[in-house]
């Protein structure tokens, strides 16, 4: 589903927000309940946990690949766990991009997969026991932050700078899973990324955990992309930001075209916008999420533009991951 417009910033005393106030109420009771009954299981390995507090895209998935690249750096065999949003297969299973497909694994699944071992899983305690019987040194979870099942060693909240908090209320009245102070009191480390357009720091300056910023860097594609007509299009949690990105490396977009995240496009669909780039000269440009998703006939005539999560200051995010990573090192050496 497409984000209502009410759930942005802006929207905080909407009509429909405070309608859906009582709705709201209730969803945030059921969360507390099933957070109260639910005893976490404790995994083998460390479990390094991205999650949010929105609905939606805030940049898990670019977080925990650059997690997971840090950890490798200091010597750890990080796996990955996602509960493959979008997909069929209910697994545990290890995500397979040569035989999965999007409508298999979903999206977020194959982008991960194709750096490190994924494992898929909507019961996280058993694809958390997968990983570890796979060979997993510790265990990076995207998603999961509100999921009661299996205990964090270290929990990462992702903001987006552009979108923040939304409304700030709690779905469906808006975008929040749950009350802001309950996701950042779960927080070991909160990572806010891009420029902070909506007053996140100031808003968060109570918390206590440590705030990492961190920017969306352009692939090498970026170059070929200069001064080229653009169709661009992407179904992500906020595609606004993709074409934000576009812009900035001199792209010229001649038509933009938002989807609900994790759309699957059918052949017409990228027939249509491959002849809306065709008429003015130029292609059409997708994320690397979308692509994935793309019919496989169709993925010949789309261009991508990948990106990167830079941090700010690396160092201080390697002495937080350092202590769990010699941790797994001394588990997987235990057990060799």
């Amino acid at each position: 589903m497409r984000a209502p417009d009410f759930w942005q910033p802006s929207g905080v005393d909407h009509p429909a927000a405070r309608l859906l106030a009582p709705l709201s109420m209730a969803y945030r009771a059921v969360g507390a309940l099933r957070e109260a009954l639910i005893e976490p299981a404790r995994a083998a390995v460390p479990i390094i946990c991205v999650g949010n507090i929105v609905a939606g895209g805030a940049g898990k998935t670019p977080t925990a690949l650059a997690l997971a690249q840090l950890a490798r750096e200091l010597g750890g065999t990080p796996h990955f766990l996602t509960r493959g949003y979008g997909g069929r297969e209910r697994g545990p299973l290890r995500v397979e991009p040569n035989r999965h497909d999007a409508q298999a694994v979903g999206d977020e699944a194959l982008l991960l997969a194709s750096e490190a071992p994924t494992w898929l899983a909507p019961d996280r305690v058993a694809g958390a026991t997968a990983a570890v019987a796979g060979g997993a040194g510790l265990v990076i979870m995207d998603d999961g932050l509100q999921n009661p099942t299996l205990a964090k060693d270290l929990s990462f909240v992702v903001i987006d700078g552009g979108f923040g908090f939304g409304n700030g209320r709690v779905l469906p009245a808006g975008p929040l899973r749950e009350p802001i102070s309950r996701g950042l009191a779960r927080a070991d480390a909160l990572v806010l990324i891009g420029p902070d357009r909506v007053g996140i720091a100031n808003r968060i300056r109570s918390a206590t955990p440590p705030l990492f910023a961190a920017e969306l860097v352009p692939g090498p594609e970026a170059l070929r992309l200069r001064d080229q007509p653009i169709v661009a299009f992407a179904g992500i949690g906020r595609p606004a930001k993709f074409f934000e990105t576009l812009e900035a490396i001199g792209a010229v977009l001649i038509e933009r075209h938002g989807f609900a995240d994790h759309h699957r496009y059918s052949p017409d669909e990228i027939m249509r916008l491959c002849e809306a780039a065709s008429r003015h000269g130029g292609r059409p440009v997708t994320t690397a999420k979308d692509y994935v998703r793309l019919p496989p006939e169709a993925r010949l005539m789309v261009d991508v533009l990948s990106v990167d999560l830079e941090w700010r200051e690396p160092m201080a995010l390697r002495a937080l991951l350092a202590p769990l990573v010699e941790r797994s090192r001394h588990r997987v050496a235990d057990h060799g």
